[in-house]
This record gives C-alpha cells, structure tokens and sequence, in this order.
C-alpha cells in the first residue's frame, strides 16, 4: 500500500513514522510512505505557499498553485486516480471503521493543511474526502494525517505479527479491549485472574468478551448502539446494568 502525504513539515513525519512496526513495514516493502514538501512546488524564490483571503478575516489561506503542483507530481502520468484525503476539522470523525475502509485502497494521498486552511477551488479539484480527528482544531494537519497513516497502515497484512493482533484490540469489533495482565502474577497484593492461567482457552475467550462488554458499558456506553452484539451480549449488558444498580442502591 502506498501513502503519498503533502504537507509543509516533511520532516516530521519522517521522526514519529520513520521507526518502530511502520518503519519496519516500510523497510520491508509491505507499505510505501513518501512525505512530499509543498514548498518545493511553488513559484516564487521565497518559497511562498500562502496569502491574505478576500473577504478579509484574521490569519492567512494556502494558496491553490503550490498545492496542485505538489498533487500532480504524484498524480500526473497515473492511470487512475489516488484516492485523496484533506486533514480538515470538518471532516467526516476518523473511525476504526474508517480505517478499515481506508486500507482496502492501493494508493492513498494525505493533504496537510495549515494556517487558516486551502483555497476551496483546489479541494474541490483533488479531494475525495475529509477526515477530522475529533471536534477540535490543532495547529496543522500533520499530527492527524500520522495518526491515519498509523492506523491503516496496521491493518495491511504482514505489518503485525499475526491479524489477532489488532481483531482483539478496542473499537475494532466495536468494543473497548478487555483488561490485560503480565508478570508478576502478584502485584500490589493483587493477583492476575485465575481464569487467565487456567489453559481452558474457552474460559478465557468468554472472560475476554465478558470484560470488554464490561469496560464498553463503564467507559463508552455510547458505543454499544453501534457495535455487533449477540442475544448472549444483550443479557450480560442487562446483568452488568443491573449490578451497578444494586451497588448504587448499596451505598
């Protein structure tokens, strides 16, 4: 899978993705990250990219040439086009889902904006769509923009050691991940579950889903309307509700 990310910090993708389980992946072919400097592409000695927006207003707006040109050095001479995502804080809410739908394409191309954002004229020409992180504004579209990169970049097959390594983890099957625990068995005075030593694996797969459920109700309970849930899920949730009752009720 390949991953083409204009942006006007290049070397800050470079420091947060270039180690760890992505720079091993890129290394090793599975994925391709190229960090395109939108700099580089304008027309001016200054290296200019930005300018006052009509209308007035406070801060200062991308200019559309620069962007393009910086778009059209990956684009130019494709047969089809690369599916291009602008980092805006009006975008659709970055999901797991989202990234799941994301990893199912060859070629993604990440736009960075900065400032008080791009020219319209130039989003409505390359962008497919718009990602945000949340309801909040940061400085740049880079951090968010790793962050997708991150997330997708997982999912693709070979980058971790085995697919249960992200299928167990939270919001992928629309649930929080289940407590986990590592040596010593005795911390603190508390001990890890006697379930999780017992080597009866059907056990431990119940107690697993049965804590997530838990931790998806205590925590995100907003995110139960949307996960996929059986009969069986449906009783415990009413058990667990009714027990935080009862401890309500007790104190």
């Amino acid at each position: 899978m390949r991953f083409d990310v204009l942006t006007l910090f290049p070397e800050m993708f470079e420091a947060v993705l270039g180690g760890s389980i992505i720079g091993r992946a890129r290394n090793a072919g599975l994925i391709e990250l190229n960090f395109i400097d939108i700099r580089d592409f304008t027309l001016n000695k200054h290296r200019k990219v930005d300018d006052y927006p009509y209308s007035g207003g406070g801060g200062m707006l991308m200019s559309p040439e620069p962007v393009y040109r910086a778009y059209m050095s990956i684009a130019e001479g494709l047969d089809y086009k690369p599916y291009t995502i602008y980092m805006s804080p009006q975008g659709q809410v970055f999901t797991q889902d989202t990234a799941i739908n994301l990893s199912k394409h060859d070629h993604i191309v990440l736009l960075c904006g900065h400032y008080e954002g791009i020219d319209q004229r130039v989003l409505d020409e390359i962008v497919d769509a718009e990602i945000s992180l949340g309801d909040f504004v940061l400085t740049g579209g880079e951090i968010p923009a790793m962050a997708v990169v991150d997330t997708v970049a997982r999912l693709i097959p070979g980058v971790l050691s085995n697919n249960g390594s992200y299928e167990n983890e939270s919001h992928f099957q629309g649930l929080l991940e289940h407590p986990q625990y590592t040596r010593p068995f005795i911390w603190h005075d508390k001990q890890v579950p006697e379930v999780l030593i017992s080597g009866n694996h059907e056990l431990i797969n119940k107690w697993k889903h049965e804590q997530s459920l838990k931790a998806t109700l205590r925590k995100r309970p907003d995110m139960l309307e949307k996960a996929w849930l059986t009969v069986e899920d449906a009783e415990i949730i009413n058990k667990l509700k009714a027990g935080d009752k009862n401890e309500d009720k007790a104190q």
